[in-house]
């Protein structure tokens, strides 16, 4: 381990540290009684009153969220790239494309479709006599990018000929250099030869997939296409969404991804209300936000074309509307509540529907509705109000079966259309549809549950809440110079945040009702995984940080009632920021010398590893 990265990682360290210390309080927050018309202490009805936004938040907010969009969505991928596709229906199908003149080919370029398979290239300098030049693979890891071929014979050709060893496949685009690297035209216009001039001169992830887009994104164009699913391990809706910026932007990685980074990007607006609601301050909120706007694992997740970002998306959002229920008077009529419950159960299915993970979240709601019920229940005995089993606890139950059941299954249900088309299957009414919903869910459960996968970059739960395994998603060297990217927090802001939760976790036992909000979402979303011995991976803790920003939000703001003057959140916001632009290179595949990372990011050896 260098010294720098020694230095840098206990300074940090020390940081993060400092900035609990100063910020713990562990006393629960608590609203004082207020006073009636007659002077008199009126009765105290609720434990918490949602601050509501002002003009005053709307500049920070937006500030934030065009400064995270202009970086998210720079260098996320080309707009352009083959979308023009050879289709070979069968096995033996074959292309042939003709070159300008006759020459010797160097190297040979293609761009894969979306599915799996290989192709027999063969070349001729009259189109009689054929000869093997070597094999186009295309397997499920290789879709959706270039590749090239370097014949080991030395043949002069001037047409070549391209025959499927399976099929139905798709092939984009090819060129072919001479042995002198000179590019080489074409005589005649083929779906192999019409786009020439969208080649690009290096093959990277701009143009082309890389991790788990070699599945997600493929799946989204299957069902665009209206053809059966290759990846069906999660739900459909995350590659719906995904579809649509392939819909908007065409079969190139910028519209594979641009939705993730659209989501990526609303998520802040969302967390500033959240936060602003839960703290009263807008200095708080808008420090936070920016935390999480620039964390490692947001910025580096939402920019990738998988379905992680919708699940923490509709996480964020249902807790928040279960937040302002939760946080109702006591003494508030059931129908009060209903918009809230419903809004909250609408989210918690469209997450169900994207990503099975969801459902953990879930949990942490079910929790926070049966603390509600008993708060109320209490202050209702309390108070001597009769009936409460059938004015309040039945109509509860009820409309929130109907919110949190029977909706959420309906949405589930409803995400299988793209399924339905390829089986045949014309009505959602239909006992063949819902078979389908229910294999897939069979399928999916045996698939998880029985996964007995090993992966170099995998890790476990207490390494995700220390940050001590980033996965690496992309790395090319050239020369002493290098593109990577990876997967991971930055350590000041969960480091930090992992300290928060603790301080929550005393603030709550101690009777603080508000802080069960963030401590119980982060604990719903990482307490499934500790009993996991499947393989999993730091990714798999992204739905817990926004409770990180959150429970430091909580933090922020006791400790501006105790202290107006403190800069503690300007402070802890100034620090991730300075983090963020000093880890960019391995957050966005910017190409940096070996020595930079090496020297100055790998804090913990081999541990991380780019």
């Amino acid at each position: 381990m260098n010294p720098a990265a020694i230095i840098f990682s206990l300074l940090t360290a020390a940081a993060a540290i400092l900035f609990l210390w100063r910020g713990w309080n562990g006393r629960p927050a608590r609203l004082e009684p207020g006073w009636d018309r007659d002077g008199l202490e009126a009765e105290l009805t609720r434990f918490h009153t949602p601050t509501p936004l002002t003009r005053r938040d709307l500049l920070p907010m937006l500030v934030i969220t065009a400064a995270y969009a202009a970086v998210a969505f720079w260098g996320l991928g080309d707009r352009q790239g083959p979308v023009e596709w050879q289709r070979f229906d069968r096995a033996g199908s074959q292309a042939v494309v003709t070159l300008a003149q006759e020459a010797e080919p160097g190297r040979i370029a293609y761009f894969t479709g979306p599915d799996a398979g290989t192709y027999r290239l063969e070349g001729s300098p009259d189109g009689q006599e054929w000869t093997l030049l070597g094999e186009l693979d295309q397997t499920y890891a290789q879709v959706l990018r270039w590749k090239a071929l370097e014949p080991e014979d030395t043949v002069s050709v001037k047409y070549l000929r391209i025959r499927a060893n399976s099929g139905p496949l798709h092939l984009g685009e090819i060129a072919v250099w001479d042995r002198d690297g000179q590019r080489l035209a074409f005589g005649e216009t083929t779906p192999l030869t019409d786009e020439q001039d969208l080649v690009p001169e290096r093959f990277s992830y701009l143009n082309g997939t890389y991790f788990d887009e070699i599945y997600h994104a493929r799946t989204a164009w299957e069902h665009i296409e209206g053809v059966w699913p290759y990846e069906i391990t999660h739900p459909p809706l995350g590659k719906i969404l995904i579809g649509v910026g392939i819909r908007l932007f065409g079969m190139t990685p910028f519209g594979w991804r641009f939705i993730g980074v659209l989501f990526g990007i609303l998520m802040l607006p969302i967390l500033f209300i959240f936060l602003k609601n839960m703290t009263g301050s807008t200095r708080v909120s808008s420090c936070m936000t920016a935390v999480f706007a620039f964390d490692f694992m947001h910025y580096t997740q939402t920019r990738i074309a998988t379905i992680d970002t919708y699940s923490v998306f509709f996480i964020l959002l249902m807790y928040y509307f279960f937040y302002r229920y939760f946080t109702l008077p006591w003494n508030a009529p059931v129908k009060k509540g209903l918009r809230w419950l419903f809004l909250s159960g609408l989210f918690f299915g469209l997450g169900a529907a994207s990503k099975w993970t969801v459902v953990f979240g879930g949990i942490g709601l079910a929790l926070l509705w049966c603390v509600r019920l008993g708060m109320c229940l209490r202050w209702r005995r309390v108070n001597g109000v009769r009936d409460s089993l059938n004015e309040y606890v039945v109509p509860t139950v009820l409309w929130s079966i109907l919110f949190f059941v029977l909706i959420p299954v309906t949405v589930y249900v409803l995400a299988y259309i793209p399924y339905a088309k390829p089986k045949g299957v014309n009505s959602i009414f239909s006992l063949d549809y819902l078979r389908i919903v229910w294999d897939n869910a069979n399928y999916m459960l045996n698939y998880h549950g029985k996964l007995d996968a090993t992966h170099p970059y995998q890790s476990t739960w207490y390494m995700w809440i220390l940050d001590l395994r980033p996965i690496l998603y992309y790395l090319e060297y050239d020369g002493d110079l290098r593109s990577a990217f990876a997967a991971f927090g930055n350590p000041l802001f969960w480091w930090t945040g992992l300290g928060a939760v603790i301080c929550l976790a005393v603030k709550a036992v101690r009777g603080d009702r508000l802080a069960l909000v963030p401590l119980l979402g982060w604990i719903a979303c990482l307490a499934p995984w500790i009993g996991v011995t499947r393989c999993a991976f730091i990714y798999h803790y992204f739905p817990c940080t926004p409770f990180l920003a959150l429970a430091l939000g909580r933090l922020g703001a006791d400790l501006e009632k105790r202290r107006p003057d403190s800069r503690w959140t300007l402070a802890l916001a100034g620090g991730c920021l300075l983090l963020f632009a000093l880890f960019y290179p391995v957050l966005s595949g910017m190409i940096a010398p070996a020595w930079y990372e090496n020297g100055l990011l790998r804090w913990f050896g081999g541990l991380w590893p780019f």
